[in-house]
């Protein structure tokens, strides 16, 4: 049995942006946020764990996060939290996202008639 693809390809960087959005709310690890993903999009957007810890990583490694161990559930679990660096960045790419997402929209309404800019 063949999975929909929910996810297209033009979401690069929106995984970043919504770990870095979640975490800016509350510590969290891997898998919950894997779930938390899910549940703040409506479902609509689904993020596999094989997603999900590469970035965590490489977040880490910029000084974005920073993580510790800690037992949640009886289970030892690595705890990602946003530092300073990470507070900065979430900013920079919420703004860049409302952008972004700003251009989209007014290309969707309609926008300038490009044929006549480019005639």
């Amino acid at each position: 049995m063949t999975r929909k693809r929910t996810n297209p390809d033009f979401l690069n960087g929106v995984p970043e942006l919504l770990i870095l959005q979640l975490l800016s709310r509350q510590p969290m690890y891997g898998y919950e946020l894997v779930q938390g993903i899910r549940l703040a999009t409506g479902e609509a957007l689904e993020f596999g764990e094989g997603c999900v810890y590469p970035i965590l990583h490489r977040l880490e490694a910029d000084g974005v996060l920073a993580s510790r161990r800690e037992t949640v559930g009886g289970r030892q679990r690595v705890v990602y939290r946003v530092t300073p660096k990470g507070s900065k960045r979430l900013i920079e790419a919420v703004g860049a996202w409302r952008s972004v997402v700003g251009a989209i929209q007014t290309a969707l309404q309609g926008g300038p008639d490009v044929g006549s800019i480019l005639a």
